[in-house]
């Protein structure tokens, strides 16, 4: 299954990953609407410590502890694509994803009560949006790094 990886050795922390994962995951595609008028969120964060900077995603773990730690099952694995995705329904907030992901890419939505919207590797393109728009191919989408 391929997944997105970091490059942090080119990444310049332009944050262009950050805006098109949002106008992508946003109801009108349109930079100015996603962030003016939509509540859209995006699915990727860049960290920055000093000269250092990369993109943070899930990375759809092949040993997911969020879906086995998950109590509801609103962690899970999709069957056919192996992307773990989450069902916000079924989440009743209890974080415990939070606490056993490896990469600290699972985030609280505390104003809910359930965890906040993950990476779902784009389904409906051939490459992730953060990948594609990333200038200095700071990120890889990939079988393996």
């Amino acid at each position: 299954m391929k997944r997105v990886y970091p490059r942090e050795e080119v990444c310049i922390g332009c944050r262009l990953c950050e805006v098109h994962c949002k106008v992508e995951h946003s109801r009108s595609k349109d930079v100015v609407k996603a962030f003016k008028r939509e509540q859209s969120v995006a699915r990727v964060r860049v960290q920055e410590n000093g000269p250092l900077s990369f993109a943070l995603q899930c990375r759809h773990c092949p040993e997911p502890y969020c879906v086995y730690s998950c109590l509801t099952g609103a962690m899970h694995r999709d069957p056919g694509s192996g992307v773990v995705k989450h069902d916000p329904d079924r989440c009743v907030g209890c974080w415990t994803c939070v606490l056993v992901c490896p990469f600290g890419v699972l985030v609280r939505d505390v104003a809910n009560h359930r965890i906040g919207p993950k990476c779902d590797l784009c389904p409906d393109r051939a490459v992730p949006a953060c990948v594609a728009n990333c200038p200095n191919e700071a990120l890889v989408y990939a079988e393996e790094a």
